[in-house]
């Protein structure tokens, strides 16, 4: 069964004369990053940063901030809201392949982020698929552009399993000239036997790209750290954490730590962290004392 995914642009794919009804989803996920938050030790408040104007310390209100742009002799010309709103494009909503290139003559430093793109409707599944497959047939990338946010983006379309993909490309002025970062490094002939050394050992070890095989050890240590101090009783209240706007979604960390800790353990420890959740729901006065639930513990282990 097919997942349903949020998009979060939907307009249309033209091609000469062809237009198809499509959506765009984000093809990364998020939900796993853990964010940390500063927070003051003893009074348990958030750490908040105020914007300050340079040396007098004068706290500047949102309604006195203007953008700058530094010249070469160290002075700025300055920019009112409304002059940069100006120059944003209006969002067209629509994608326009203008030109096709081989797959493999962009360099892989241009390309940015990943978008899923499907199809906005049954009626319009024939004409995605046709262009899925004559991409595919072609070994071609479809390029043009799309604007998001007012802001222009570079694009290049290819087939990605069995719908397509667009990925944003960075301008060739973003990308810096590898020749002028490289230029220092030699170029004399190197002994053949390393290389041949080095292309055997290269050899003994390809495999097939599975990015599965590869863990982010440190994010599991944090949550493995999180998952201890919570079920220890050393979670806390802090003064202005809840910093969401009004509306905003509600984030159940406990629900997604124990999706987490499925996925690494098979589901064991899921039945702690929710045995956890519901102690902690029941018992709000003792998360602001952890030092002394600790002592606590540590008496009735002697």
């Amino acid at each position: 069964m097919a997942i349903a995914a949020r998009s979060f642009w939907k307009g249309h794919l033209r091609l000469a004369l062809v237009t198809i009804p499509i959506r765009l989803v984000s093809a990364t996920a998020t939900e796993d990053k853990i964010a940390l938050h500063q927070v003051d030790k003893k009074s348990k408040q958030r750490i908040r940063y105020q914007k300050v104007a340079g040396e007098t310390g004068r706290v500047v209100p949102q309604s006195d901030i203007v953008h700058g742009y530094e010249l070469d002799d160290g002075s700025y010309v300055l920019f009112e809201s409304n002059e940069l709103d100006n120059l944003k494009l209006t969002t067209r909503h629509t994608i326009e392949l203008t030109e096709f290139v081989e797959a493999c003559s962009i360099d892989p430093l241009y390309f940015d982020n990943p978008y899923y793109v499907l199809p906005d409707g049954d009626v319009a599944e024939e004409g995605y698929r046709i262009i899925r497959d004559a991409l595919r047939a072609t070994k071609k990338l479809g390029v043009g552009q799309l604007t998001i946010r007012g802001r222009e983006n570079l694009i290049a379309m290819k087939p990605s399993g069995d719908g397509l993909m667009i990925e944003t490309l960075r301008y060739a002025n973003e990308v810096r000239d590898a020749d002028d970062i490289f230029s220092g490094i030699g170029t004399e002939k190197l002994r053949p036997e390393l290389i041949n050394m080095a292309k055997q050992l290269i050899d003994e070890r390809t495999t097939k790209f599975d990015p599965s095989q590869f863990k982010n050890h440190y994010a599991e240590a944090l949550r493995k750290l999180v998952k201890e101090k919570v079920e220890g009783g050393e979670s806390t209240e802090v003064e202005g954490g809840d910093d969401r706007p009004a509306g905003g979604k509600v984030v159940d960390f406990m629900e997604a730590l124990r999706r987490s800790t499925e996925k690494s353990s098979g589901g064991k420890s899921s039945r702690k962290t929710k045995t956890a959740a519901s102690q902690q729901k029941r018992e709000p006065a003792k998360r602001a004392k952890p030092a002394a639930k600790s002592k606590a513990k540590t008496k009735a282990r002697a």
